[in-house]
């Protein structure tokens, strides 16, 4: 799991501005109008060998101070809960404020490292400015420019310093089963209903999971790990603070998971927040499973179940590999058939097909379908081997791989898929020139 840093502070300081130079990216909305970030964001980025999550708390703020100086608190205050470094901005023009001084009043009250920050340092004066932070009575100030990148270096080697030291990943047989999706859609239900006790406050009100909560389940004697994971939202319907901080929790889930379960609800349908799930757990190439809850509540008929089948594969078209289980939480309704899919998954995930297999595979596709001509030359695949599982990797050894068109990439996957079950399971493939 990846160590977490946050960005506070108060509107206009440049917090959006220091998050997109230090994940590299632009994918904060930078604007001199206070208050125009209006969402969290957070990225993955890596420096000094350590790989950590950046969140800017941004966060949109409305003009009346004391709602104001209230929004920043809670931010401040799950910051503190969910980081391991802290990283409070204020701007050297300007100097301290009233607001800062009650952001600090907060932050000196609590464990988690924090580096003070004395944005828009961009010239020698403003650097000698930023000694004024002292006096808010932290160890470290940082004098940096997020526009330039002025002292960023130094701010990364210290954020790393601080981190907490890497644990080893202790490897375990125990799969591990992440259920996600949108909020309300069944998953605490679903991991009760495994458990067969109340283990999370099941409401009617979305959101109610606020932690992801891991529980240890047995069935027909083997043993899994069950993640239940808070409601995942729209990123820009996430208003409150928890809820997003929850998000991130989520990702993490499907970042550790070997089983990524993506929950959806059969009487509101799929919809694009499901499929970028599924995105993110293809990216990941977890083992993926797609159950549609709440089929208590669907009216039958003759072609029901294989006619939504349809209409889902339908808007994921290069994701029909993954199966779809109906299911009822509240009626314990086929949930058992979940595990079951589960194991089927975590095998194919570990399928490890043998050299000659493999190769005989290829002369039989090519065989079916030649390779194009390029140029006025034949494309020629010369040897094939798989070169990991969990998850599956191949790589293919050809002349001029470059110009294998997507189309053929495409049918390699599939012939793969035909002939191999890896049913659930992502699959890379890799070509190289030989």
């Amino acid at each position: 799991m990846y160590p977490v840093v946050s960005i506070v502070g108060r509107p206009n300081v440049g917090k959006s501005t220091l998050f997109n130079r230090l994940v590299g990216e632009r994918k904060a909305i930078v604007h001199d109008e206070s208050g125009v970030t209006r969402d969290r964001h957070y990225g993955q980025t890596f420096w000094g060998g350590r790989d950590f999550t950046l969140i800017d708390t941004g966060g949109y703020v409305p003009n009346d101070p004391d709602v104001m100086l209230q929004g920043i608190r809670e931010q401040v205050h799950i910051a503190i809960e969910e980081s391991d470094v802290i990283l409070f901005v204020m701007d050297v023009e300007i100097g301290i404020t009233d607001l800062d001084k009650a952001i600090a009043d907060v932050l000196r009250r609590q464990n988690t490292p924090v580096l003070i920050i004395a944005n828009k340092s961009d010239n020698e004066r403003r650097s000698w400015q930023a000694a004024e932070f002292y006096g808010l009575g932290f160890d470290q100030v940082y004098a940096i420019s997020s526009v330039n990148g002025t002292g960023t270096g130094d701010l990364m080697d210290e954020i790393v310093n601080l981190l907490p030291e890497e644990s080893e990943t202790i490897e375990s047989d125990v799969p591990k089963l992440a259920i996600v999706g949108r909020p309300n859609v069944g998953k605490s239900s679903l991991v009760n209903a495994l458990l067969n006790k109340v283990r999370s406050i099941v409401t009617d009100i979305a959101g109610t999971t606020r932690d992801s909560i891991n529980s240890t389940l047995i069935f027909n004697e083997k043993e899994y790990i069950l993640v239940d994971t808070a409601g995942l939202r729209r990123r820009t319907k996430v208003q409150e603070n928890v809820e997003f901080y929850s998000t991130i929790r989520t990702h993490k889930a499907i970042q550790e998971c070997d089983v990524a379960i993506i929950m959806m609800d059969a009487v509101l349908g799929f919809e694009a927040q499901d499929i970028r799930i599924l995105v993110e757990a293809e990216k990941f190439n977890k083992g993926i499973i797609i159950v549609v809850n709440k089929w208590d509540l669907v009216e039958k008929e003759t072609n029901t179940l294989k006619d939504y089948e349809t209409a889902i594969y339908d808007k994921i078209p290069d994701m029909k590999y993954i199966p779809i289980v109906s299911i009822s939480a509240l009626t314990k309704q086929r949930i058992h058939k979940i595990l079951e899919l589960a194991d089927t998954v975590i095998e194919n995930r570990s399928r490890k097909i043998s050299t000659s297999h493999l190769n005989d595979f290829v002369e039989n596709m090519i065989r079916e379908r030649p390779l194009p001509v390029v140029n006025g030359s034949s494309l020629k695949l010369k040897y094939s081997t798989q070169v990991k599982t969990k998850p599956p990797v191949f790589a293919f050894f050809m002349n001029r791989p470059k110009d294998l068109p997507a189309n053929y990439r495409k049918f390699i996957e599939n012939k793969l898929r035909a002939n191999f079950d890896f049913t659930g399971v992502p699959i890379t493939m890799v070509f190289k020139e030989k």
